[in-house]
């Protein structure tokens, strides 16, 4: 029998919206085979790989698809309200939206250490999935957003491949993953055929602890707070860019330093700015942002960001810094 897992030599790259088109079809075929009058059940994250396994299996199998939205409070303005009006709005998605904002940062209250909040966001997602799954009846299927890179990745031992790994075994779901076969450039193209929204089919890449990891050092709600609202005005004014970068966003470390405010010393975070181009994220080089959009965006962070008085640019390649600061 052929590995399911390898893409065929004579595949086709998607690059079209006819060869999307023909790839949806095959695919909405293949679903309806796989899953007959079976239940999937999907961790709906906002991002795009997920979105457009979602677009596709409500395409196949419309209500046999139930979507589960996890809001963890790490995601980017916007994001959840974004996930709820397209899929639940306009496709009509059976969704169920889960607001584990309290949850999460109450667990992560006063951890520092990047792994060790990876570590409790990853278990704690994995546990509201589990519990939202136990409430479900006649669940027999797991969509995934696996994608191939995925796959080639961790058959190299680089990384484990799930993307909805450790869910307990007793659940005993068949895997569900229609896009495991394209490459990222692939499932964009797909997604706009599905008619995803741009800003959700072209999304930066975004980690998988969201803010988590934007928000350097112990979370506090005011300090994610800042990061959200800045990453927002960044991601606004560099998006007006003639060539967008790859990844553009703010980090806030947890430094206070000494600003004036109202005449007062007035103790504030410094927001980080980060910009970036790269072809595989191996090595990244830091993009030149116009001196007067960072004024621009410099101003707009004092006003409207509460608790940070400084804004500065990291012009950090990778190698030695990586992309994201934690």
């Amino acid at each position: 029998m052929e590995n399911s897992n390898k893409r065929p030599e004579t595949m086709e790259r998607i690059t079209t919206p006819e060869l999307a088109q023909a790839f949806i079809e095959e695919q909405v075929k293949a679903v309806q085979e796989q899953v007959g009058d079976g239940k999937v059940l999907l961790a709906l994250s906002g991002g795009v790989d997920s979105s457009v396994v979602a677009a596709l299996l409500i395409k196949a199998i419309g209500k046999q698809l139930v979507c589960v939205h996890v809001n963890h409070g790490l995601l980017r303005k916007g994001e959840p309200e974004q996930v709820i009006s397209v899929f639940k709005d306009e496709l009509g998605a059976d969704l169920v939206y889960v607001d584990a904002v309290d949850r999460f940062l109450d667990k992560l209250a006063g951890v520092s250490d990047p792994e060790e909040k990876r570590k409790i966001i990853g278990n704690e997602f994995i546990d509201v999935f589990a519990e939202e799954a136990g409430k479900l009846e006649g669940i027999g299927f797991l969509g995934q957003g696996t994608i191939y890179p995925d796959i080639l990745e961790s058959e190299k031992g680089i990384k484990a491949h799930h993307n909805v790994g450790g869910l307990p075994e007793e659940l005993n779901f068949e895997l569900v993953e229609p896009v495991k076969l394209l490459y990222k450039d692939e499932v964009r193209v797909v997604g706009k055929a599905l008619g995803l929204p741009d800003n959700m089919v072209y999304r930066q890449p975004f980690p998988g602890p969201g803010l988590g990891v934007r928000c350097v050092g112990a979370i506090t709600r005011d300090r994610l707070e800042a990061v959200r609202e800045a990453d927002a005005i960044v991601r606004e004014e560099i998006g007006k860019m003639e060539q967008v970068p790859w990844q553009y966003f703010v980090a806030i470390p947890d430094i206070k330093s000494t600003g004036i405010k109202d005449d007062k010393r007035y103790m504030g975070w410094a927001a980080v700015i980060r910009a970036i181009n790269t072809v595989d994220a191996v090595t990244a080089e830091s993009v030149e942002i116009p001196w007067e959009m960072l004024k621009t965006i410099r101003d707009r962070i004092i006003a409207e960001v509460p608790g940070v008085n400084r804004v500065l640019w990291d012009i950090s390649d990778k190698p030695t810094s990586t992309i994201e600061w934690e």
